[in-house]
């Protein structure tokens, strides 16, 4: 790309070719001036009105708003902390009420095997005392049943024998000796 050529230009050419600007102006004073003036004025009209205060104010409630808000949490807080504490406190006492717990039915039933083992062991006993009680009854029913037996036998062995030895001689001896024997008593 090729450059044009420079070519010099007058002063005069220049302005020629510039437009003039001007910078607007009321009252006599320019655009920087007004808008200070403005803004001079409305806030003149927020002192006079006091808007500074009731702003100061809206926020002083919100800060106290937030410290209620915080004090509150902090209440809050505190409380919840209690219950946490309260509730430890129970979980620890059930934790201890269930190992008494289980230690007392260990001990019961500790207790309840022992009785059990004794109970058995006197069943056994009272049981073996029958059966060997039984037996025994048995036994002397057979004894006497036995002996019963053998006095029978031996009643109709002495009656025939007697039967079969003696007569009338023998009788009137006997009565003879027994009268004898009432008589020295």
């Amino acid at each position: 790309m090729a450059n044009p050529p420079i070519t010099e230009t007058t002063h005069t050419e220049v302005q020629a070719n510039v437009e003039h600007h001007v910078d607007p102006k009321a009252l006599g004073f320019d655009a920087t001036m007004l808008v200070g003036l403005a803004m001079f004025i409305v806030f003149a009209i927020m002192v006079w009105k006091k808007v500074p205060g009731a702003i100061g104010r809206s926020l002083d409630a919100k800060i106290a708003g937030i410290r209620a808000q915080l004090d509150e949490a902090a209440a809050l807080r505190k409380e919840a902390e209690a219950l946490k504490a309260e509730y430890e406190a129970k979980a620890r006492a059930a934790d201890t009420d269930a190992a008494s717990i289980v230690e007392r039915a260990r001990h019961e039933a500790e207790a309840i095997l022992g009785k059990a083992k004794l109970d058995a062991e006197a069943l056994v006993e009272r049981r073996t005392r029958m059966a060997e009680d039984k037996i025994a009854a048995e036994e002397r029913a057979a004894v006497q049943q036995l002996r019963a037996t053998a006095a029978d036998a031996a009643t109709k062995a002495a009656a025939r024998i007697i039967a079969e030895r003696h007569d009338g001689t023998a009788d009137k001896a006997l009565i003879d000796q027994a009268i004898a024997g009432i008589s020295r008593a």
